[in-house]
């Protein structure tokens, strides 16, 4: 099965940092999986997203997707990935259907495009009947759906999210997670990043656990818990190799 992502020997080192970010991390991500990305804070998970979506540069190393370097074909890549970051990343003031004709413009979609796709997107997620409303008129989970619909616009082969269910009420990540594996289902990569471990057990085919920006572990979330010792759930596994100390 061919690579939908390339990550080899990654350094990365922030002026005036202390200690790397990246420290020659190496993971490789199938067509079609759903990975999860796990570490605590500070582990180099934003830092390993940035180098992907073309917004920091490594100092040495490389990543690819699609066979395509993250650093040489930056705008190219754009129109193959989707990205959901933290932040809520729409205009508090515009409602979600201005939101989406401006976002889908930046891609080059015509309006005909955009509406159709927003419209199936908007229905799937629940949203359609607050297409109208203004983005910060929406509760939390609202605004994590609506993030995602913004980066599916293109109809991404590889969506990258982080931490996409942060903050929102339990039938918000059901739905969620629900259409996670609908889209997974297409033949579509999933890069999932998340501090909630049963969500990870829950929807990946693998995880990798990275920790002071180098890789610990990775395999099957059961595989995982089969094979390390005294450990029940995803998230034993997680403090068996990243220890209890808290990170901040």
């Amino acid at each position: 099965m061919a690579y939908a992502i390339e990550i080899a020997n990654l350094r990365k080192t922030y002026k005036g940092g202390w200690t790397p970010a990246l420290d020659g991390l190496s993971v490789y991500v199938h067509e079609g999986q759903v990975m999860g990305l796990l570490g605590p804070n500070g582990a180099g998970k934003s830092t390993t997203i940035n180098i992907l979506c073309g917004l920091v540069a490594p100092d040495s190393g490389h990543a690819t997707i699609f066979g395509k370097d993250c650093t040489k074909h930056t705008l190219e890549l754009r129109k193959t990935i989707g990205v959901v970051p933290q932040q809520i990343a729409m205009f508090g003031n515009l409602t979600a259907w201005e939101n989406l004709r401006y976002i889908g413009s930046l891609y080059g979609l015509n309006s005909k495009q955009v509406k159709d796709r927003a419209h199936d997107l908007l229905a799937r997620l629940g949203l359609d009947k607050h297409a109208d409303k203004r983005i910060n008129r929406y509760s939390g989970g609202m605004k994590r759906r609506a993030n995602i619909i913004a980066s599916l616009l293109h109809q991404p082969s590889l969506i990258i999210l982080d931490e996409p269910t942060a903050g929102v009420d339990v039938q918000s990540r059901a739905m969620i997670l629900d259409f996670l594996k609908e889209y997974n289902q297409q033949g579509k990569t999933i890069v999932y990043t998340s501090h909630l471990m049963e969500e990870a057990e829950q929807i990946c085919d693998e995880v990798v656990i990275i920790d002071e920006g180098k890789f610990v572990v990775s395999g099957a979330p059961l595989e995982l818990i089969k094979n390390t010792a005294d450990c029940k759930r995803l998230e034993d596994v997680f403090l068996h190799y990243t220890g209890h100390s808290v990170r901040d």
